[in-house]
């Protein structure tokens, strides 16, 4: 891809083809951290990471990777960058690790990674193939920041609890308490509540979607009426 176009890559991580709320790939880490801001974000950054060098490593040596068996070798290359974040985390932010725990090592059978570094990664250059991974990844993190904000505040009244497990004991003072002395609501921490909030995001999307076509109509109708005379 000689021309690259960085503002529609960062539209399709963002928005348009968003991994959380249009693909819909890696539900099940999406569904199952998301009970927290901190949670969320702290997956959504690891994800960011592998994906970035993985789509960056595999266009750097998608020429010299036989097709026959890419697969196999960007599921390697996958594995290896999972483990150095899996092995960083666990040495660095311990009590956050341990919190999001399995969700952090499956990140190596997340689709997004793979979908990328084959639908991507292996025919385009390493800079815009890294910033289509990167923002793919946000894209992720912000569903996960969006999903785990709903819910904490339905379900424990507060944002950012736990944010000590990533910077200390002292960061217990950066919780925010949103609805004082609330007794929570224990169906929004649930599995069920983060299947409907994720219903919730994706009817959002639908009709903001839905609404810039509506609006986009009339403007474009004169436009053609023009171009037909």
């Amino acid at each position: 891809m000689s021309d690259v176009n960085y503002k529609e890559i960062i539209w399709n991580g963002l928005w348009k083809n968003n991994a959380g709320i249009v693909t819909l790939l890696g539900l099940c880490p999406l569904l199952a951290v998301s009970t927290s801001v901190v949670n969320g974000v702290g997956l959504g950054i690891a994800t960011i990471m592998v994906m970035a060098f993985s789509n960056g490593i595999v266009s750097l040596a998608r020429n010299w990777i036989p097709r026959e068996i890419r697969i196999p070798v960007y599921i390697l290359i996958i594995a290896v960058l999972v483990t150095i974040i899996d092995l960083s985390m666990n040495a660095f932010v311990q009590p956050l690790y341990l919190v999001l725990g399995i969700f952090v090592p499956l990140i190596v059978v997340n689709c997004n990674v793979l979908g990328r570094a084959e639908a991507f990664a292996s025919k385009n250059p390493v800079l815009p193939s890294m910033v289509d991974g990167f923002m793919v990844g946000m894209g992720l993190t912000l569903i996960l920041a969006v999903l785990g904000g709903m819910r904490e505040i339905l379900g424990k009244g507060t944002l950012l609890s736990g944010i000590d497990l990533a910077f200390g004991a002292s960061a217990k003072a950066w919780v925010i308490t949103v609805i004082p002395d609330y007794h929570g609501f224990l169906l929004a921490v649930l599995p069920p509540g983060a299947f409907i909030g994720l219903g919730l995001l994706i009817a959002g999307k639908n009709w903001l979607d839905q609404r810039k076509a509506a609006r986009a109509e009339p403007a474009q109708a004169p436009q053609a009426a023009t171009a037909a005379a």
